[in-house]
């Protein structure tokens, strides 16, 4: 059974950083693509930033040069290095697994969802 656990977020000051986490089970880190996405108050669930199974991660514009992706096999955990933030990331992030095909930051391409963690930034 495939189960994603998000934590690491919090409450964060402008130009800040944070880590989330997002530790998998049921499945093996790497073998398919996993993302982070975002989710604001009265806005769509937009994709953050994704990895794919060879390793190579990608950003949304909105957080390019900003936050970074990655994976640790061994732990079999996916992680988002946030840096810079700005209130305009406040937002409840999700983990997915699961990716099937096309986009890397569409949602609808990923079948496993975490519950989320919330991270709101302050100006």
């Amino acid at each position: 059974q495939v189960q994603l656990v998000e934590s690491g977020g919090g409450s964060v000051q402008s130009g800040g950083s944070l880590r989330i986490t997002c530790a998998a089970s049921g499945f093996t880190v790497g073998r398919s693509g996993m993302g982070w996405f975002r989710r604001a108050p009265g806005k769509e669930r937009e994709g953050v930033a994704a990895i794919d199974k060879y390793g190579v991660g990608i950003a949304a514009d909105a957080v390019q040069g900003r936050f970074t992706i990655s994976r640790d096999g061994a732990q079999n955990t996916l992680y988002l290095q946030m840096s810079n933030l700005k209130p305009e990331d406040t937002a409840m992030y999700y983990c997915a697994a699961g990716y099937s095909y096309g986009e890397y930051l569409d949602p609808a391409n990923y079948n496993y969802w975490g519950q989320g963690t919330q991270v709101t930034v302050s100006s």
